[in-house]
C-alpha cells in the first residue's frame, strides 16, 4: 500500500522520467488530470483502475478535497495508487495539499518530479531562461488566483530582479500581468513570448514584446494550458528553436490502431514533427479459453514442420499462452518459423527465436507463395492468426497441395471503450491532415467513426495494397508505403502532399 505523486511532466511520454514510469506500470489505481497524455496514459496497466480527476479552467471536474479523500479511500483499501499530474507535483500541483491528508492518516507516499512547463515550455520554444550578459535568474509566478481574486503579486519586487519572468496559468489575465510589470517599470518593448501546448507537437508559440503580448495571444486565440515568458532572452528564440523547425511541425495525422498492441508508428511520425492523434477502432481479443483451437492443436505440434505467424499480437498470443499453460518452449525444437514481415519477426525475436523465413514482400500472398517452395511434401504447417484472416494465405496453400492447419489464436471486435475524446473530436470536426492505416480492418473502424465525413477529402496513408484497396473502397486519396514497415511509411509522408 503507497500512493506515489508523479510527475508527467508538460506533454509526451518522452518527458515522462523512468522512476514514473515504473510506478505507472506498478499501479492499481491511477488517478490522473486533464493535462496528462494519450501515450502517457497508455502506458498504464490494462489492469489498472484509471481515474479521471482532470479539471478545467473554471470547472472543476472533481473538486480537490474529493480527489484527497479518494486517495486516502483507495490506499486503505491496501492499493497502490498513482496519482499522476501534469508538469511537476510540487511546482503549482498542489502536491503538498494532497499529501497533507495522507500524512495525516499514516499512509506511506513517494514524489516523483516531473519536468514542469516552466522549464519545458522555454526550452521548446528556443529560449534559455538563462543566458550570460542577460539574465542571471529566472523566476516562477502563478498567475491563478483564487476565487478570480485580483493577482496577489508584488511586481515592484518582480521587475527589480531583473530576470526572466515566467508565469503559469496566465492566459485569461495576460492583459494584467503585462500591464502591471509595465507600471512597476519594465520596458514595454522588452521581448516576449507565450507558448501553448509546450513540448507537443501541436504546440504554437507567439514573439513580441511585452506591451504588445496581449493583443499578440487574443488575435491567435491561445487557450490554456500556456506559459507566458518575459525577458531579454526571448529574443534568442528564432535562433535556437529546434522544435518547431522539425519537417512537419503541428501538422495533425490520426492513426488507427488496434488494442491492446505496440507500434513504433505514431512514435516515428512524431519525430517528423506530426500531431499524432491515436484512435483505437478495433480491440484484440485472444481465443485463450479453455478447449480453444489454439489449445488443442499444441497437442499435437510435434506433427508440424512449419510454425506461420501473420502478426506481432499473433507472436505474443501464442508464446503467452506456452507459458500460461505451462508448455516447454523445446515442444517447439524442430520446428521452422516464418513471419509475413519484418515487424512481425521483431515479436519473435524478442523470444529469443529467429525466423527461418520472412518473403520479400510483406503480405498474405507472398509469404504462402514462398511457402509453397520451401515446404516439403508430407510437411504440415501451423499458422498462428487471426480468425477470418487473410484468405491470400491459405487458397494459394491449398492450391499447392500444401498441408496446413489456420489456427485462430484471436479476433478483432469493435465496442472499445475509453476512446480519447480529443481523437473522436478529431475525427468527427475533420480536424487532421491525414489518416494513416496499417490494416483493412483498421480502415473500416475509422470509417465507422467517421461516416459522415466526405471520403474523398481524406488522404490515406496506407501499409501494402490490402489496406489501400479498403481505403480506396471508400473513396480515399491513397498513398502507399512502398514496403510493409514502420520506416516506410514515414518515407511515405512526404509523397502525401499534405499542405
Amino acid at each position: 500500500m503507497k500512493v506515489t505523486l508523479v510527475g508527467a511532466g508538460p506533454g509526451g511520454k518522452g518527458l515522462l522520467t523512468l522512476r514514473g514510469l515504473e510506478m505507472l506500470q506498478t499501479a492499481d489505481v491511477v488517478l490522473h488530470d486533464r493535462f496528462v497524455s494519450e501515450d502517457i496514459l497508455d502506458l498504464i496497466s490494462d489492469f489498472a483502475e484509471k481515474i479521471d480527476v482532470g479539471k478545467y479552467a473554471g470547472n472543476h471536474h472533481v473538486p480537490q478535497d474529493e480527489i484527497n479523500n479518494l486517495l486516502l479511500e483507495k490506499a486503505r483499501q491496501g492499493k497502490n495508487i498513482v496519482r499522476l499530474k501534469g508538469g511537476d507535483p510540487f511546482v503549482f500541483g498542489r502536491g503538498g495539499e494532497e499529501l497533507e491528508l495522507l500524512a495525516e492518516n499514516d499512509i506511506p507516499f513517494e514524489v516523483v518530479p516531473g519536468v514542469t512547463s516552466a522549464i519545458a515550455a522555454a526550452t521548446y520554444a528556443g529560449i534559455p531562461v538563462t543566458h550570460r550578459g542577460c539574465a542571471s535568474s529566472f523566476h516562477v509566478i502563478t498567475a491563478h488566483a483564487k476565487n478570480n481574486e485580483a493577482l496577489d503579486i508584488d511586481f515592484d519586487a518582480l521587475v527589480k530582479l531583473n530576470g526572466t519572468l515566467v508565469f503559469l496559468m496566465g492566459v485569461a489575465v495576460i492583459n494584467d500581468i503585462c500591464d502591471r510589470c509595465i507600471a512597476a517599470g519594465m520596458d514595454k518593448d522588452i521581448p516576449a513570448a507565450i507558448v501553448e501546448n509546450a513540448a507537443a507537437n501541436s504546440q504554437r508559440k507567439f514573439l513580441g514584446t511585452l506591451a504588445a503580448l496581449p493583443e499578440i495571444a487574443h488575435a491567435n486565440n491561445v487557450q490554456s494550458p500556456a506559459v507566458i515568458i518575459i525577458g531579454k532572452v526571448c529574443e534568442f528564440s528564432e535562433r535556437y528553436d529546434w522544435f518547431s523547425k522539425k519537417p512537419l511541425h503541428s501538422k495533425r495525422i490520426i492513426v488507427s490502431r488496434i488494442i491492446p498492441g505496440s507500434s513504433k508508428l505514431p512514435d516515428s511520425l512524431r519525430e517528423q514533427g506530426f500531431d499524432v492523434i491515436e484512435l483505437p477502432c478495433l480491440r484484440i481479443a485472444p481465443l485463450i479459453s479453455p478447449g480453444c483451437v489454439l489449445g488443442m492443436r499444441l497437442e499435437s505440434i510435434k506433427g508440424y514442420s512449419w510454425l506461420v505467424f501473420t502478426s506481432g499480437a499473433g507472436v505474443n498470443i501464442f508464446f503467452d499462452y506456452l507459458i500460461e499453460s505451462g508448455i516447454d518452449i523445446r515442444e517447439l525444437s524442430g520446428l521452422k518459423i516464418a513471419c509475413v514481415g519484418v515487424e512481425t519477426e521483431r515479436e519473435v525475436k524478442k523470444r529469443g527465436i529467429a525466423a527461418d523465413y520472412i518473403p520479400t514482400e510483406y503480405h498474405g500472398a507472398a509469404l504462402a507463395t514462398g511457402l509453397t517452395g520451401l515446404v516439403r511434401k508430407g510437411e504440415k504447417v501451423f499458422i498462428a492468426r487471426a480468425k477470418d484472416g487473410d484468405t491470400d494465405l491459405t487458397h494459394i496453400l491449398a492450391e499447392a497441395g500444401v498441408l496446413f492447419d489456420d489456427v485462430p489464436v484471436y479476433e478483432k471486435v469493435g465496442n472499445i471503450k475509453n476512446i480519447s475524446v480529443d481523437a473522436v473530436n478529431a475525427v468527427i470536426k475533420n480536424d487532421f491532415d491525414i489518416a494513416a492505416f496499417t490494416s483493412p480492418s483498421g480502415v473500416k473502424g475509422f470509417a465507422e467513426i467517421a461516416a459522415h465525413l466526405d471520403f474523398g477529402k481524406i488522404k490515406a496513408l496506407c501499409i501494402g495494397e490490402k489496406t489501400a484497396a479498403e481505403a480506396r473502397a471508400y473513396g480515399m486519396e491513397v498513398y502507399v508505403s512502398k514496403e510493409a514497415t514502420v520506416k516506410s511509411m514515414v518515407d511515405a509522408v512526404n509523397c502525401c502532399q499534405i499542405s
